[in-house]
């Protein structure tokens, strides 16, 4: 084949194979991420037949590393990682530490250098955010409080990936045996401290003239009207500045990308820019995963079962274990624990840029990358599956372990209302579950009318800072009933579920109605069939969220021109929390 068309040949070939694979992977109730890094394997060298050009996949893959990172830092909120700072961050950290440990240890064992160990060691600890987001939306959980603890502990565990892809190539040749002596050492530091150097100048030039700079080209290119124009520009400061950043304070794409969407995120357009360059990113993010998959030795299996069972179980079991027990520390409830292990529980994205780095600076052995590969496939396969074992595992763990049931129904002085506040909210209180964006101004609007109301919220921190401001609040998951019992629920007047998670509305419900037969319900809800079905089932009052903001325009389209005219010349804003 002539080697012109070698790119089209690739991408025809890595592109193809992944929808197979990966409609096949759906089909079989897996992620579509296992069809397209077993796409890999089939156009990868170690297996027969069609073999793509690994040079050229490289380079694709170094694009879909760019737009994953640019993907990363689009979607990065400080207020969402801040929300769950008290147990993301420190659990992040510690997790991620008992993870490499125990990657390490085991390199060590098999008789791997100290670079080799640590690479392997960090590669194992980071799980998936692609992974764990498709996981989350497709139960339903993402808005919940448990799905913003993990989202919250993976932009941590992102973080901090960054930060080792950053400091691994001017430590590549100390970690590799190769620098010996005091000099090398002095070498070392000069080296480390200009990649920090450079790395801070980077970073203050995009947080300090990126962030205004960026926003204002996308605005200006906003009012052309061309959405083809507004894509390429899109996509044109992600790549631009990723090969900038390289090209001129060497620090890596994916740093440089990462920052391009942090800076992009400024401007009022984030969200379309985020739309507008999915499909690409999508594309590019599956070349990613398929050129990642052409490194992989299947032979690995049969070669070394041992070795990539070890591997599994650190990702699977040792991860979650140490992840869960940390959870439970900071005295969150048993599903919150279960919820987090298995989210935890599989590796990806960064994972495979770690390896590749790591293979690029001569650290790891040549069965590392299909060793790393292994535990990734099969631990993204059997994810879905620890998600759907959550349940029924509290339910086990309770049933047969007392201390289990002691530790679950431990004192804590944030699961019930203090004496103090008691006497006030006792009798014809209004119980409010969920303090989010709706919950909030629906608590606000009761503070300004004198109406009494206790807050259920899982978020721990938020209960904290609501009693410190002198609202009633408990923590707790109000689908168990010790959390409404501590509400008093049986002597309120309405119960306002304003929280996202459906799965367990009908269950809030039926304990109210079971502990107070005459309370009125209002329920939030964004699906049609959902709000008739709670409706069947006997909530009073269900509000659908599109239904709502559509009457609303309605009404004002609908007032007489006097009535609608706003009472100021810069018009009037209408706010409708989803």
């Amino acid at each position: 084949m002539p080697h012109s068309v070698s790119l089209i040949s690739t991408i025809a070939a890595g592109l193809g194979l992944a929808l197979v694979l990966g409609m096949l992977a759906i089909r079989l109730r897996l992620p579509a991420l296992v069809g397209y890094l077993l796409a890999g394997v089939v156009i990868g060298p170690f297996t027969p037949g069609f073999v793509a050009d690994a040079s050229i996949a490289s380079q694709l893959a170094e694009i879909g590393v760019m737009l994953l990172m640019f993907g990363v830092g689009l979607h990065f909120s400080l207020d969402d990682l801040l929300a769950v700072r008290k147990i993301a961050v420190p659990g992040a950290v510690v997790q991620m530490s008992v993870a490499t440990a125990l990657g390490m240890g085991l390199a060590h064992w098999w008789g791997w250098n100290l670079g080799a160990a640590l690479v392997f060691g960090l590669a194992l600890s980071c799980a998936s955010t692609v992974v764990l987001l498709r996981a989350l939306e497709s139960r339903g959980v993402l808005d919940t409080f448990n799905g913003r603890i993990a989202v919250g502990w993976l932009v941590v565990e992102d973080l901090a990936m960054v930060l080792v892809l950053v400091l691994l190539p001017p430590l590549g040749g100390w970690l590799a045996g190769r620098e010996e002596g005091s000099e090398s050492l002095a070498g070392l530091w000069r080296t480390l401290g200009l990649t920090l150097l450079q790395v801070g100048a980077f970073v203050a030039l995009m947080l300090v003239l990126g962030r205004r700079f960026f926003p204002w080209v996308l605005w200006q290119v906003q009012r052309t009207g061309s959405r083809e124009l507004f894509t390429l520009c899109v996509v044109a400061a992600a790549v631009s500045i990723a090969f900038g950043a390289t090209a001129l304070f060497g620090v890596s794409f994916a740093l440089g990308a990462f920052f391009a969407g942090m800076v992009m995120r400024e401007s009022e357009f984030s969200h379309r820019a985020a739309e507008e360059s999915l499909p690409l990113r999508d594309a590019f993010a599956v070349l990613f995963f398929v050129s990642v998959g052409m490194l992989f030795d299947p032979l690995v299996i049969l070669d070394r079962p041992l070795q990539v069972l070890a591997v599994a179980g650190i990702i699977i079991v040792g991860k979650s274990v140490a992840a869960g027990a940390l959870v439970l520390m900071f005295r969150y409830p048993l599903n919150t624990a279960l919820t987090v292990s298995a989210s935890l529980a599989q590796i990806g994205e960064f994972s495979f840029i770690l390896m590749g780095l790591g293979g690029a600076l001569g650290l790891l052995p040549p069965e590392a990358n299909s060793l790393v590969l292994a535990g990734a496939l099969i631990s993204i396969a059997v994810n879905q599956l620890c998600f759907k074992m959550v349940e029924p595992l509290q339910q086990w763990i309770l049933a047969k372990s007392a201390y289990a049931r002691r530790l679950e129904a431990r004192d804590d002085p944030m699961a019930e209302l203090p004496m103090n506040t008691e006497d006030k909210y006792l009798s014809r209180q209004v119980v409010l579950v969920g303090y989010g964006r709706v919950g909030e101004r629906i608590a606000n609007a009761m503070r300004a009318h004198h109406i009494p109301f206790v807050v259920a919220d899982q978020n721990r921190e938020l209960v904290e800072r609501l009693r410190a401001e002198g609202t009633a609040a408990v923590f707790g998951d109000a689908a168990e009933p010790t959390v409404l019992i501590q509400a008093h629920i049986a002597n309120a007047r309405m119960l306002v579920i304003a929280t996202h998670d459906a799965f367990n509305v009908r269950q809030m419900i039926s304990t109210a109605r079971t502990l107070n037969p005459n309370i009125q319900t209002l329920v939030r809800t964004h699906n049609e069939t959902e709000a008739r079905l709670l409706e069947s089932e006997g909530a009073q009052h269900v509000f659908l969220g599109e239904q709502e903001l559509a009457q609303a325009m309605v009404r004002q389209v609908l007032a007489r021109p006097e009535e609608a005219r706003p009472n100021s010349g810069h018009g009037a804003l209408h706010a409708h929390g989803r």
